[in-house]
């Protein structure tokens, strides 16, 4: 298929980025570990309403950054083996964790699985807040006025990290055998858990958000997902004064840079035809990844369910 809004297939394969990468970008995620390295989460279980005859089901609260009351959705098997897997789940964009049905399938696998909330979207997590400059739409421009470790999605890659550790620190679970997963959202999520978490062993992003954020609007794509970045320079800097700037300390929130820092084995689809999340963005974090990895391409497919992928997934996680 002729990519018509975006760059040929053998270009794709070796694009590396656009968008930025600040100077100080290893310093600031080393610094922002070590925060995390100093928080207690006090993780909570409260069993939820939702039970089914072969899982308990949970509600996970814990602590995050900035003493935010953070929320997944937690299920694992009865009669389970004394140490097995757990696959930690990431939502879209505004979303929120799947239902308690839609989890047990890896529960019927004999896996723990936790579903993530991101706070201040549509589930139960709490988002403090405390920014200089524009809230009213989007998170992506959230903190960009601010000292660059108020960015919004600083907050969220470290809750990633921290449900994967209270995941991992579970007497019942496998450390050394937990994946991650999501679309969207999710997949740039999912990215930015395996690279802040080494011991996710496994990691199966689709179409995954938040990467190459200047490609974005360079491909005059800033809108759905993206929109608030076109919307933030058209209110603060029509002029485009700031770009470089702006661009840079978007930088420290895109996947991309992080990516080199995955460890896991790692199984990603994208769909030629994506102009929510354009496949030159992903490619430029699919590139990055040095660890092993598979790269499944739909080229007639957009931003939607990719078939058979989720099988697919299925069958990749459930070899942990």
């Amino acid at each position: 298929m002729p990519l018509t809004f975006d760059m040929p297939r053998e270009k794709l394969a070796t694009y590396q980025g656009t968008n930025p990468r600040p100077a100080d970008f290893d310093a600031y995620w080393d610094a922002s570990l070590a925060e995390l390295e100093a928080i207690d989460p006090k993780a909570e279980l409260e069993p939820a309403a939702f039970q089914a005859p072969f899982a308990e089901c949970f509600h996970l609260w814990f602590r995050g950054t900035g003493g935010a009351r953070v929320h997944a959705k937690l299920l694992r098997p009865k009669n389970a083996a004394p140490l097995h897997p757990a696959v930690v789940h990431f939502h879209g964009y505004s979303g929120r964790s799947p239902d308690w049905s839609d989890l047990l399938s890896w529960v019927g696998l004999g896996f723990t699985v936790a579903a993530l909330d991101c706070r201040g979207q549509g589930g139960l997590s709490e988002d403090l807040g405390g920014v200089t400059g524009w809230t009213l739409r989007g998170h992506i421009v959230r903190g960009l006025d601010d000292d660059p470790t108020k960015l919004y999605y600083r907050h969220v890659y470290l809750d990633t990290a921290l449900l994967a550790r209270v995941v991992m620190d579970m007497e019942d679970v496998d450390e050394a055998r937990v994946g991650a997963t999501g679309g969207s959202q999710g997949g740039g999520l999912t990215l930015a858990c395996a690279s802040l978490e080494p011991r996710i062993a496994k990691a199966a992003p689709v179409y995954p958000f938040l990467s190459d954020y200047q490609r974005v609007w360079e491909l005059d794509l800033a809108k759905d997902a993206y929109a608030e970045i076109y919307e933030w320079f058209r209110r603060f800097d029509p002029l485009h004064e700031r770009e470089k700037e702006v661009f840079t300390n978007l930088g420290y929130i895109d996947v991309q840079h992080l990516s080199s820092r995955v460890r896991a084995e790692v199984l990603m689809g994208v769909g030629l035809g994506d102009t929510v999340c354009p496949p030159s963005t992903q490619f430029a974090a699919y590139n990055k990844i040095t660890s092993t990895k598979e790269l499944r391409i739909y080229p007639d497919y957009k931003h939607e369910g990719l078939p058979g992928h989720g099988d697919t997934i299925f069958t990749f996680l459930s070899q942990l």
